[in-house]
């Protein structure tokens, strides 16, 4: 497996070209279209009348590169890709195949991209850090990932900017709808079944909505942003202050005790503080909003 310590270009990763208003490319692409976020685009692109193909991981998988290369066709316009490894325990195992969709399909889609012209909308993760600092992570702050789920998105983020297409690469962090399987719904569920929970209170990270992920990248789309950017909800928590509102909502007579992360060991590392800034984002598209409202506002959707 590559290195993937050290630290990334900023004159390739922090450019933004901006402006009004841009054309959205087209035709439209979506990877992944099955999962979570794939959703939540689908959704919003329909809300908004736009056109779109959409693929599941069984049409394009990101691990079989002839079928990136069947699946993105010359003259796409734009792919926004959804699709990952996302088992970060199961990543500890099988690091070779985290890799195929995360690190090496990721370089495969990049490199098609740029033969047919298309912009590149890809997806990573706040993992790509080593989780010890003291303040939000800036988008040119180097690699240093303590998993092996973080070592496989970092190398997919050093193929994608070593390909030379035309991208935005999103990097966010813990994610959650009102539908598939996330820590949100899980919460929600455990709550109204369990008269209290533990949840871990020394992990430190921002909450996102994949609906507010998916809206606020085509924000950036359509102001003509490329490099690389930090998308989250706006403020900041731990798990159990995250886990606490959710209960609250869910069941207010289940407790919510807080826990350290040495009680409940997984197979994968977690950083610590995963905070990430998204002041590049803010200066294009405005504040976030809090995660709290954004929170609520799926609470009342779960599916």
């Amino acid at each position: 497996m590559p290195d993937t310590r050290g630290t990334a270009d900023p004159s390739r990763a922090t450019s933004a070209i901006l402006g009004e208003s841009h054309a959205i490319p087209r035709p439209i692409l979506i990877l992944g279209a099955g999962g979570m976020l794939g959703r939540a685009w689908r959704e919003l692109l329909d809300r908004r009348k736009i056109a779109y193909t959409a693929r599941t991981r069984a049409e394009v998988n990101l691990a079989d590169p002839a079928s990136i290369e069947r699946g993105v066709e010359p003259g796409t316009g734009l792919v926004i890709n959804c699709g990952a490894w996302t088992d970060v325990d199961g990543a500890e195992k099988d690091e070779h195949g985290a890799d195929a969709a995360n690190g090496a399909g990721v370089g495969v889609l990049a490199r098609r991209c740029e033969k047919v012209g298309a912009l590149l909308v890809h997806y990573s993760t706040d993992y790509v850090f080593n989780g010890h600092a003291a303040k939000p992570y800036g988008v040119d702050e180097p690699h240093e990932p303590v998993n092996a789920y973080g070592r496989t998105k970092a190398r997919g983020e050093r193929l994608l900017l070593d390909s030379g297409c035309p991208h935005l690469l999103i990097r966010t962090s813990w994610v959650y709808a009102p539908w598939g399987k996330n820590f949100v719904r899980t919460i929600a569920k455990f709550a109204k079944e369990k008269p209290s929970l533990k949840v871990v209170n020394d992990q430190r990270g921002r909450p996102t909505s994949a609906e507010h992920l998916a809206a606020a990248s085509l924000g950036l789309i359509e102001r003509g942003a490329r490099g690389t950017f930090h998308l989250t909800d706006g403020g900041e928590c731990t798990w159990f202050d995250f886990a606490g509102e959710i209960a609250r909502f869910a069941n207010p007579a289940c407790k919510v005790d807080p826990c350290t992360t040495a009680d409940f060991p997984r197979p994968a590392k977690r950083p610590g503080y995963s905070v990430l800034d998204l002041s590049a984002a803010e200066r294009i598209l405005g504040p976030m909003p809090a995660w709290q409202r954004n929170l609520a506002d799926v609470l009342n959707r779960l599916e």
